[in-house]
């Protein structure tokens, strides 16, 4: 069994290096920023927004899509006792149907950095949209393989979608949520074809639309 301060190493160069280029500049607070739920057909889009203290390192964080979920949640339980702060953001299926996933997903990325405290001064972002802040923002490409921060926080994000979905899968039964985490498996769409579209299904997205106004 690993103890949990064999998970705290000397912090690698190559994911610390953007943190570093900030602190370097001055910085002190140095925010993560990534989301998970983009691409399903069902559910909220969440981002999560992490602020780790200066110089430390967690083994195995990276990107939270090539983690175990066994991994996933060892890990969110010491990225969420050693993070100097953690925000998270929610957006929900109709927000994303009213102004389109890209907005709703710049939306939920603003809404976590809201909840850090202190606030940070430098944000490090995944992807290549920046987001409504006033704060020095870097968006990096892959920036959840490249970035120990923003790894960290596609960590909560992907965590704390995944177990909402677990919740939503009791209050609407039959699609499977719990399973598939609202992406269109073919066990979804099955059930989509089925039962018609939930009231957090994505109406706008391919794969539910065509089943809003019928239920075959």
């Amino acid at each position: 069994m690993t103890h949990q301060g064999e998970l705290f190493t000397s912090a690698p160069l190559d994911n610390l290096k953007y943190e570093k280029s900030a602190y370097s500049k001055g910085c002190q607070y140095v925010a993560g920023i990534d989301e998970a739920g983009r691409g399903p057909l069902a559910g909220p889009v969440m981002a999560a927004a992490v602020i780790l203290p200066v110089g430390l390192s967690i083994n195995g964080v990276d990107d939270s899509k090539k983690l175990t979920p066994g991994k996933r949640e060892k890990l969110f339980d010491i990225i969420m006792s050693q993070a100097l702060s953690v925000g998270v953001g929610i957006i929900t299926a109709t927000d994303i149907d009213r102004i389109n996933i890209l907005q709703a997903t710049r939306k939920a990325m603003l809404a976590a950095v809201h909840q850090l405290y202190p606030a940070p001064d430098y944000l490090l972002i995944d992807g290549i949209s920046t987001i409504d802040s006033v704060t020095t923002q870097k968006t990096i490409k892959k920036g959840d393989s490249l970035s120990l921060s923003i790894a960290a926080a596609s960590i909560i994000a992907k965590v704390t979608r995944d177990r909402l979905m677990i919740e939503l899968d009791t209050k609407y039964p039959g699609y499977g949520f719990a399973g598939h985490n609202g992406y269109g498996s073919a066990a979804h769409m099955d059930a989509i074809r089925r039962l018609g579209p939930s009231p957090i299904h994505r109406l706008t997205f391919a794969g539910v639309r065509e089943f809003v106004d019928s239920n075959i």
